[in-house]
């Protein structure tokens, strides 16, 4: 007797989570873009789905990917990723992918028109901030950001390196505390 796929049992529950590596939705980050948090004051952050080629996804799942280079262009209505370096899967064949090619981007309408709408004013811009998977499937967070000054920069890197020394105060002076 023919039973149909969606009124059968599933089986496993969570194996196909626990083989992936991911947990309750949890991200298995693959590539960040540290350098975009340096040199750019982020203003608002979208998750956006990727689409992506076979060889693609098992070359990110291999974990060599580079978005130093990146960034993210609306044409059209559609929202692209430019410059994301994704190495040719090494194990492929003819249907290897270009490693620089544009990637199309999956947003909802109103979050395409935001960013358009916010990028076309000056000192903005759209950056990819990581590439992770989330439930098995490939995802980028992107950010809408405005260029950071040399001063600010240099401003950054001061608070963060007096929070880390506020920090090894406190944990130092708990330490003796706990001592005596």
């Amino acid at each position: 007797m023919y039973v149909p796929k969606e009124s059968q049992p599933k089986q496993g529950g969570g194996a196909a989570k626990a083989r992936d590596g991911e947990k309750g939705g949890k991200r298995k980050i693959v590539a960040q873009n540290k350098k975009a948090r340096h040199d750019y004051a982020i203003i608002d952050t979208f998750e956006a789905g990727l689409v992506l080629m076979g060889t693609e996804v098992k070359s990110l799942r291999e974990g060599r990917t580079s978005l130093t280079d990146g960034f993210v262009q609306i044409d059209r209505g559609e929202a692209w990723l430019h410059n994301a370096h994704i190495p040719e899967y090494h194990q492929g064949s003819w249907t290897n992918h270009s490693a620089r090619r544009k990637r199309k981007l999956l947003l909802h309408r109103e979050e395409i028109d935001k960013l358009e709408s916010k990028s076309q004013e000056t000192g903005h811009t759209i950056v990819p901030l990581a590439i992770y998977f989330k439930d098995g499937r490939a995802k980028a967070e992107i950010a809408l950001a405005r260029g950071k000054k040399e001063y600010d920069k240099r401003q950054t890197l001061r608070e963060k390196q007096d929070r880390r020394e506020s920090d090894r105060a406190i944990a130092a002076a708990k330490r003796r505390q706990r001592g005596v």
